[in-house]
C-alpha cells in the first residue's frame, strides 16, 4: 500500500483496497470521536466501501460478534451482535430491530488502490 502524497493532509491512510470484499470482513481501526478514543470501521458493499464508528445507535455497544464481522449471514445488512439491530450498509440507517436512528458514518474516499478516512472536527487520529 502506497498512500498518495497529494491529498489534504486530512486524509488518513487506512487500507488496501483489496483488503474489502464484498459483504466480507471489515477493516476496524482506532480514532478520537469528540476527543474520546473509539473503535471504528470499514466494510464494502455492492462495491462501495463506507465507514462507521463501531457502536450501536441503541446502546453505546460495539456491533461485531467477532472481530471484524459485521454483516450479516446473506451479506446485505450490518446487524448489532447484542440486540439484532440491523442498518443499511450504504447509509448506516436502521431498518430493524431496537436501534435509535442511524450509526455514526465516516467519511471515506478510495483512490489509486488505497482507502483513507477523513479527520476533522468529530473525527481525529488516534495517538500511536
Amino acid at each position: 500500500m502506497t498512500p498518495s502524497t497529494d491529498l489534504d493532509p486530512c486524509w488518513q491512510a487506512l487500507c488496501a483496497s483489496e483488503s474489502l470484499q464484498d459483504g466480507g470482513l471489515a477493516h476496524s481501526f482506532e480514532l478520537l470521536y469528540q476527543g474520546r478514543s473509539c473503535r471504528a470501521f470499514a466494510v464494502r458493499h455492492q462495491g462501495r466501501v463506507q465507514a462507521y464508528l463501531n457502536r450501536c445507535s441503541h446502546v453505546a455497544l460495539e456491533l461485531d460478534w467477532l472481530p471484524d464481522r459485521f454483516f450479516d449471514a446473506t451479506g446485505q445488512y450490518l446487524v448489532c451482535a447484542a440486540h439484532g439491530a440491523l442498518f443499511l450498509p450504504d447509509t448506516g440507517a436502521c431498518i430493524g430491530g431496537p436501534g435509535r436512528g442511524p450509526l455514526v458514518k465516516i467519511p471515506l474516499l478510495e483512490r489509486d488502490g488505497v482507502l483513507y478516512w477523513q479527520s476533522g472536527q468529530d473525527f481525529m487520529p488516534a495517538a500511536t
